[in-house]
């Protein structure tokens, strides 16, 4: 039947692409640090820690464990068939065009309900952030329409502004996004470093005692605890990686580039969580947590007398999520020029501006149109 029909992977090699090779091995490993590190890395070590303890940072490294071996299949896809689409692609070459159907379109509401709801979350703290500051943005334009119960909101205008923007950023072409990524994860990781350096020295190492309360996998207080049921916890931290194989008909050399930036924005990213778990837990008593659940870090700054970081990581924050919503509206808008070139998407969403050298028609009515209509 046609719709179990395969590509070669020969044919997809051959084919000529529009776009431009421009990206490198650390071009892609920022892609993926820009995807995995977010607001997780300073808000999800608190209900970690409440599920695991201290032994938060073996669950990280047994979440890091499983997407590493899922890294290796896609860098071993990748270098196979080094074209656009990522498992979409993929499917396609191994099971057919139904099965890559489905998950082509899987991938699409991943990344644009992804990139929705993270933007959401990137107005908060923007606001926020410019509340701080003496600036404030009308309530009725903070949130979508009846999401906040007893108050009247009409539109999220933030959260739609850096879509906007993003959405921009990526149509100007592939060199242009690389270079604006590369730059909010270097920021983003000098203020992680910072705040490594700032906090290491008020650890106690009797705080990491007992290391896991509640050992491997149990019950406390009616729900599952432990290093296990936390490792899911500290799992989606990690989701957003595979975008970077959506980019390999825009990198220089993939079969090599690809399997490279992968792994090493894996290896880079558990390093950071693993080594943020231990600082927290270890500044603080994990149990402390509970009153600061949607910002532990700032149970962290009140120990050790540096509340003025709170200011530094908010901003830490903030480009942490734009970062992730770079790299889904980026991963988004491949899958979709993939599909139509193969057909199953209309013609429309395949065209690439012949100046940038990017499918800029599917960005626009994806991101401002779809995303739009989210956020209002």
């Amino acid at each position: 039947m046609t719709v179990f029909r395969k590509k070669n992977v020969s044919e997809l090699i051959a084919h000529a692409t529009p776009l431009k090779r421009t990206l490198r091995t650390w071009d892609l490993a920022f892609l993926g640090i820009g995807a995995i590190i977010g607001t997780g890395i300073f808000v999800l070590t608190g209900k970690g820690a409440l599920t695991a303890g201290p032994g938060l940072a073996l669950s990280f490294l047994l979440a890091a464990i499983c997407c590493g071996f899922a890294g290796l299949c896609y860098a071993e896809f990748a270098s196979m068939a080094p074209v656009a689409g990522s498992a979409y692609t993929y499917s396609y070459i191994a099971f057919g065009e139904i099965v890559a159907f489905i998950i082509g379109w899987d991938l699409i509401l991943e990344y644009a309900l992804g990139a929705a709801t993270v933007s959401v979350g990137w107005s908060g703290y923007f606001v926020s952030l410019l509340n701080d500051l003496g600036i404030h943005i009308p309530t009725a334009l903070t949130a979508a329409a009846g999401t906040t119960p007893g108050v009247t909101t009409y539109f999220n205008l933030p959260a739609f502004v850096i879509v906007l923007l993003i959405t921009w950023i990526i149509s100007i072409g592939v060199t242009q996004t690389k270079r604006v990524n590369d730059t909010m994860v270097l920021i983003k990781l000098a203020v992680i470093i910072l705040f490594i350096i700032c906090t290491v020295w008020f650890i106690k190492p009797q705080n990491w005692h007992p290391f896991s309360p509640f050992g491997w996998y149990s019950y406390h207080n009616g729900t599952a605890a432990g290093i296990i049921p936390a490792a899911s916890i500290a799992f989606f931290s990690f989701i957003g990686f595979d975008a970077v194989s959506s980019s390999a008909e825009e990198t220089i050399n993939p079969s090599k580039t690809l399997p490279r930036g992968i792994m090493l924005s894996l290896l880079i990213s558990t390093v950071l969580y693993i080594t943020m778990t231990l600082i927290m837990t270890g500044v603080v008593k994990y149990t402390i947590f509970a009153k600061f659940l949607n910002a532990p870090v700032l149970a962290v700054l009140h120990q050790t007398g540096q509340i003025w970081l709170s200011m530094i990581v908010s901003v830490g924050a903030i480009l942490g999520m734009t970062t992730v919503i770079l790299v889904q509206l980026y991963g988004q808008s491949r899958i979709s020029y993939s599909m139509s070139r193969d057909g199953l998407f209309p013609e429309f969403f395949g065209h690439v501006s012949p100046k940038y050298a990017t499918p800029f028609k599917n960005l626009v009515l994806w991101d401002n149109y779809g995303i739009g209509w989210w956020l209002g």
